[in-house]
């Protein structure tokens, strides 16, 4: 978990703001990142499973953690930050709903950071 704590702090730039315990499991850590207030809607909480075996694609498993931005000038932002941190990434890639920017966190985990807009239209709205 100290990897997870520097990687949400240094990279995404998301504060640690509390560590619990699972209460399903009093012996496991829950640990709550978002901003400095902790806000509903912005917190991310992980459980620190020592022995879980490594997270593998497919019925059961956690493709990626998507965040939002505000505009493709963000992901552009993004970039220069995550090149300055040595972190690989993905191109912008246009998915026209959105566009989305790529790169992975600790364990593998994939993470996209996603634009507003321009959204979907009205008639394709589930």
């Amino acid at each position: 978990m100290d990897e997870v704590v520097r990687f949400f702090n240094e990279v995404l730039g998301i504060s640690l703001v509390k560590i619990d315990h699972n209460f399903d499991k009093p012996e496991q850590k829950h640990y709550f990142f978002g901003d400095d207030k902790g806000q509903p809607g912005t917190l991310v909480t992980f459980f620190e499973i020592s022995d879980l075996p490594g997270n593998t694609l497919g019925p059961g498993g956690m493709h990626h953690v998507a965040f939002w931005v505000q505009d493709e000038d963000a992901l552009r932002a993004q970039i220069k930050h995550l090149n300055g941190m040595g972190i690989g990434h993905s191109e912008i890639i246009d998915r026209i709903y959105f566009k989305s920017l790529y790169f992975r966190g600790p364990e593998d985990l994939l993470i996209e950071f996603a634009t507003d807009g321009p959204g979907f239209p009205e008639e394709e709205s589930p």
